[in-house]
């Protein structure tokens, strides 16, 4: 009798385990592919730093607290905490500084729309540009927005409708321009 109940048992262990190995819904396959790198639709980022060079010479470099990044055939690089790019001229200076409070660039079409307090300053002039949203299309080289401006020079202040421009910010067209203030120096 206690033969006849070991060996109960013991079928009874094995069945079960046989019924937990079969019962399992996800084949291997499904298993790796939920595990493979190439499925994680993102990736985030803390305290980045992106440069950008050509022939070892830096032409500009962006840093942002947080980056979030989509692959695909819309990647994105989201900056939700700002960012702060700087353009370098051809001797290796930095030449122009463009940031806001919110960020995303689309990898694409190398465009990047800036949001919410954004500033453009030209750091070879002393100008500086305060708009609510910027394009900058990198494959072009030029800024640009729909909303209204404010730029701020040495001796001048212009506001303006919307604002087309190189992105070092050295070339510009402003439309609708509504008043050009001149700054009295102080002695």
């Amino acid at each position: 009798m206690k033969k006849l109940l070991k060996i109960f048992l013991e079928i009874n262990i094995i069945a079960n385990m046989v019924m937990v190995l079969f019962s399992c819904e996800n084949s291997l396959d499904k298993v790796k592919e939920f595990i493979d790198t190439d499925t994680i639709n993102g990736v985030l980022a803390y305290n980045v730093v992106f440069t950008r060079s050509d022939s070892g010479l830096v032409q500009a470099r962006l840093m942002a607290p947080v980056m979030h990044s989509t692959e695909g055939d819309s990647a994105i690089l989201e900056f939700p905490k700002g960012f702060t790019a700087y353009l370098y001229s051809k001797d290796g200076h930095q030449s122009t500084k463009i940031g806001g409070e919110y960020g995303i660039r689309y990898e694409k079409e190398e465009m990047l729309f800036a949001k919410d307090s954004v500033k453009v300053e030209n750091l070879d002039t002393k100008e500086t540009m305060l708009t609510e949203t910027l394009y900058w299309n990198q494959k072009t080289k030029k800024i640009y927005t729909r909303n209204p401006v404010k730029i701020t020079s040495p001796d001048k202040i212009v506001y303006g409708d919307s604002l087309n421009a190189n992105e070092d910010f050295s070339q510009r067209v402003i439309h609708g321009m509504r008043a050009t203030l001149e700054l009295d120096e102080e002695e």
